[in-house]
């Protein structure tokens, strides 16, 4: 004898957007986000312990970072080639996110939220 509960199905962690669309519609499966788009450049003027940044110029303004609350690497192809940098810090006009092209060694904004 077998038991079957009605509506108790565990959720999938994959997000509904994700899913396939039903009757072939040819929508696009993922949402569609601008990766293409580069981040602004930005000119960094002192990093801590030569690795955590602490002054950068965006648009000709000086920003002094207060607190790194996040770092984190990006690598496409291998564990050992990292592509970017990627810092969250906190300044007093708002919170930036940062990444370091680890290639060419250049810094640019790729995100930014007003406090």
């Amino acid at each position: 004898m077998s038991v079957t509960i009605v509506g108790s199905r565990p959720k999938s962690p994959v997000p509904a957007h994700l899913y396939p669309r039903r009757y072939g519609q040819t929508r696009a499966v993922r949402a569609r986000t601008p990766r293409s788009r580069r981040g602004e450049a930005i000119r960094m003027e002192a990093k801590r312990f030569g690795y955590f940044p602490q002054t950068f110029v965006w648009h000709g303004r000086r920003y002094d970072v207060h607190a790194v609350e996040q770092c984190w690497t990006v690598s496409r192809r291998w564990v050992w080639d990292v592509e970017r940098h990627c810092f969250r810090v906190r300044c007093a006009e708002g919170t930036f996110e940062l990444y370091q092209d680890a290639k060419r060694n250049t810094w640019h904004v790729a995100h930014f939220e007003r406090a």
